[in-house]
């Protein structure tokens, strides 16, 4: 039975499966060994073993409460720790970063640390995909927003996003979960940073990548000033 009181069981409910996880699921099904970086709840592992994936997977979360949720599923290693601190050496051909975890790393030697990583853990001529919103959208714009979601169940929980602060190229804001299960909000603080297409592929090229192929959204359309995504799959040199 889902303990609706843990505010990680209500991710799913608020982040449904989508394109961008049709996305990633294509890369995985195609891979052999793949480590899913901040795999949160693990329901892209999940989906491609159920699939009928037959190789190594592998999930990393520095969350503990995330990887209860994704430790339904026995038949995948899940590791609680950060990128910066993965710590293989080749052994998987794929890393992917999903649901815009990538933007997580603000300062500069955050950002360096965890690319040297997920480069070690790669084996020759192995791909990272990732995603990040494109700056020039704004995407911030329109999140001081409410709304409610309801879970399996059917009851409900209304949603508080709140910016605080944009300053550079990070945003943070805070996210509130309120309903029956808590005596107040149950707030969390985020900061996610809004890196430009050259300043991205400058900092995966400093860390021994080549970008491969990138994309301005999930059907493979190019990527314009007018995208809303930089969708990236980058191959280790």
């Amino acid at each position: 039975m889902t303990n609706w009181s843990n505010p990680a069981a209500w991710y799913d409910v608020l982040n449904p499966w989508g394109p961008s996880d049709d996305f990633y699921l294509d890369l995985v099904m195609s891979a052999g060994s793949v480590l899913d970086v901040g795999c949160g709840t693990g329901t892209l592992l999940h989906r491609a073993r159920k699939a009928g994936h037959t190789g190594r997977l592998c999930g990393l979360d520095p969350d503990r409460a995330m990887l209860e949720q994704a430790r339904a599923r026995t038949d995948i290693e899940w590791v609680l720790a950060d990128a910066a601190s993965a710590a293989w050496d080749r052994e998987f051909d794929l890393a992917m970063m999903a649901s815009h975890a990538f933007q997580v790393f603000i300062d500069d030697d955050e950002l360096r640390r965890s690319l040297r990583a997920i480069r070690a853990v790669l084996v020759d001529g192995g791909r990272f995909s990732f995603e990040t919103r494109h700056p020039k959208a704004r995407a911030w714009e329109g999140w001081n927003t409410s709304f409610e979601a309801r879970n399996p169940d059917g009851e409900v929980v209304k949603v508080t996003y709140e910016v605080q602060d944009v300053t550079g190229d990070v945003v943070r804001l805070t996210e509130a979960l309120s309903g029956r299960w808590w005596d107040r909000p149950q707030i969390e603080q985020g900061a996610l940073r809004f890196l430009a297409p050259d300043a991205l592929t400058a900092f995966l090229h400093e860390a021994g990548f080549v970008v491969e192929e990138q994309f301005g959204d999930w059907h493979g359309g190019p990527l314009t000033d007018t995208s809303e995504e930089i969708i990236t799959i980058a191959r280790r040199i």
